[in-house]
C-alpha cells in the first residue's frame, strides 16, 4: 500500500468535498454507460463528445462559437477565434491516439499535444514562432494565453514542475482518477509551460488522463463541456483556489472538475436520449 510521502497525489482525496465529488462523478459517469444507446451506438457518442468537449474548450479560450457553427465549418484558419476552434478539435481528434504512450511518457505527449493544437497557425512565413512549438518555453519568450493573465513561473521552475508531475503520472496513484486528472489540469494551467494554447493543451491533458484511468473509457465524459457551462468566471475563480494551495483552494478545484465531468456526462446523456427518440 502506498504512503502519502510515496504517493502525494493519495492525501488528496481527503480533502472539503473531494469525497462527495468523486461519489457524484462516478453516478453520473455509470448513468450515461448504462444508457441503452450505448451498447449499440457508443462510437457515435464518443464522436459527438469530442465535438463538443472541443467548442467548450475553445469557448474557455475566447473563441465562443454556437456548436453547429464548429460543425458547420472546415476553414479553421481565417483568424484567431478560427485557429483556436481548430486547434481544439485537432486535440479532440488527437487525444485518443496517445493514451499509451501517456503513462510511459507524459512530456512527449504534452509536447506532441502543443504541437499538434499549434498545427498551421495561419501566420505569415518567416513569423519565427516555429521552433517554440512542441517544447516548453525559454527564457524571453511571451506567452499568449487569453483566459489567464497572472504571473508565469520561470522556465527552470517550469521544467522543474514538469518533471514533477510526469513522475507522479508514471508512478500511479491510488488517489481518484478525478483527483488526478484535477492536479494535471491545475500544474499545466499554472506553469503555462507552452508559448501558445496552453488551456486548451491543459483540458486535453485532463481529459487524457480521465479516460486513460478507465473512469471514462469511451471518451463520452467530456469535462470540457461541463468547465464551459460553469462559465469562465467560476473557472478562473476555482483555477484561484488551486493556485492558493490550501486544503479548501484545492478541494474546490477538485470538485469544480468533477462538477464538469459531471455536466460532460449529462451532455451525453442527452445526445443518447436524442438517438434513441430519433432526434439526432
Amino acid at each position: 500500500m502506498s504512503t502519502h510521502a510515496s504517493d502525494p497525489l493519495a492525501a488528496l482525496g481527503s480533502l472539503p468535498g473531494v469525497a462527495e465529488a468523486v461519489d457524484s462523478v462516478r453516478k453520473a459517469v455509470d448513468r450515461v454507460y448504462g444508457h441503452r444507446v450505448m451498447r449499440r451506438r457508443s462510437n457515435e457518442i464518443s464522436s459527438e463528445a469530442a465535438l463538443r468537449g472541443a467548442r467548450g474548450s475553445a469557448a474557455l479560450s475566447g473563441a465562443d462559437w454556437a456548436l453547429e457553427e464548429v460543425r458547420r465549418r472546415t476553414d479553421f484558419s481565417a483568424d484567431a477565434e478560427a485557429r483556436t476552434v481548430g486547434a481544439a478539435l485537432r486535440l479532440g481528434a488527437e487525444a485518443g491516439q496517445l493514451l499509451s504512450i501517456w503513462r510511459q511518457s507524459p512530456l512527449r505527449v504534452l509536447a506532441r499535444l502543443h504541437l499538434v493544437a499549434a498545427g498551421d497557425a495561419g501566420l505569415p512565413a518567416g513569423a519565427g514562432v516555429g521552433d517554440s512549438v512542441g517544447r516548453p518555453r525559454l527564457d524571453g519568450e511571451t506567452v499568449d494565453e487569453p483566459l489567464i493573465d497572472l504571473p508565469l513561473p520561470v522556465p527552470s521552475e517550469v521544467a522543474g514542475r514538469l518533471d514533477g508531475l510526469a513522475e507522479l503520472i508514471v508512478a500511479g496513484s491510488e488517489a481518484p482518477a478525478l483527483v488526478t486528472a484535477a492536479v494535471i489540469h491545475g500544474e499545466l494551467l499554472a506553469l503555462r509551460p507552452f508559448t501558445s494554447y496552453n488551456g486548451l493543451v491543459a483540458r486535453a491533458a485532463e481529459r487524457i488522463a480521465l479516460v486513460g484511468s478507465g473512469l471514462d473509457p469511451k471518451a463520452v465524459c467530456p469535462a470540457e463541456v461541463g468547465h464551459a457551462e460553469q462559465g469562465r468566471a467560476a473557472y478562473l475563480a476555482a483555477f484561484e483556489g488551486y493556485l492558493s494551495g490550501t486544503p479548501e483552494g484545492m478541494g474546490a478545484w477538485i470538485a469544480h472538475c468533477g462538477r464538469s465531468v459531471e455536466l460532460g456526462a449529462r451532455e451525453s446523456t442527452a445526445v443518447c436520449e436524442a438517438l434513441q427518440r430519433g432526434a439526432a
